[in-house]
């Protein structure tokens, strides 16, 4: 059987689609795309981990693969000094703060989602790691579709149109 002229294989500068279900090493679901709204990204331009990638890389439309990705090509080791107690001033305009609590804070090097882990009277304890650092990953993926990327897409770095954002 030949194979059909219009297939696309999975590689930079590609629009890809995904369905995909991302586990942890207990086996809980962490996310997951909705059935009828796969994930689109534009494959090589840091869109996701760079594990995910690279699994991805060469894969043609309806494959199916398992990938388990460390956290080094995930979101990285879990670093203690970027837990931080700071005055609970630092707050203002904020009536509870509540362990679990997110918040964005300018730091050098650019804007940072911060979680809050502890809370008393004079100190909020926060911490900058992402949520899955330190974490290994397992993923199940099917990919739903492969095309060219516009050069608008390939401008901006990201996907465009029904499966991506509008400027």
């Amino acid at each position: 059987m030949r194979e059909r002229e219009y297939d696309m294989k999975v590689e930079s500068d590609k629009v890809v689609s995904i369905d995909y279900t991302l586990r942890n090493d207990d086996g809980d679901i962490l996310d997951q795309s909705s059935p009828d709204a796969p994930l689109a990204y534009l494959h090589g331009h840091g869109n996701l981990i760079e594990g995910l990638e690279s699994a991805l890389l060469d894969k043609d439309e309806g494959d199916q693969l398992t990938a388990t990705i460390a956290p080094a090509e995930a979101y990285g080791e879990y670093d203690a000094t970027l837990v931080e107690a700071v005055p609970r001033a630092m707050f203002q305009g904020v009536d509870k703060v509540e362990v679990g609590m997110q918040f964005q804070t300018q730091m050098g090097q650019g804007v940072q989602i911060v979680t809050v882990k502890d809370v008393d009277d004079e100190t909020v304890t926060i911490d900058a790691n992402h949520a899955l650092a330190g974490e290994t990953l397992h993923f199940e993926v099917t990919v739903k579709g492969v095309r060219e990327a516009s050069e608008e897409e390939l401008d901006h770095g990201h996907v465009h149109g029904p499966d991506g954002h509008h400027h």
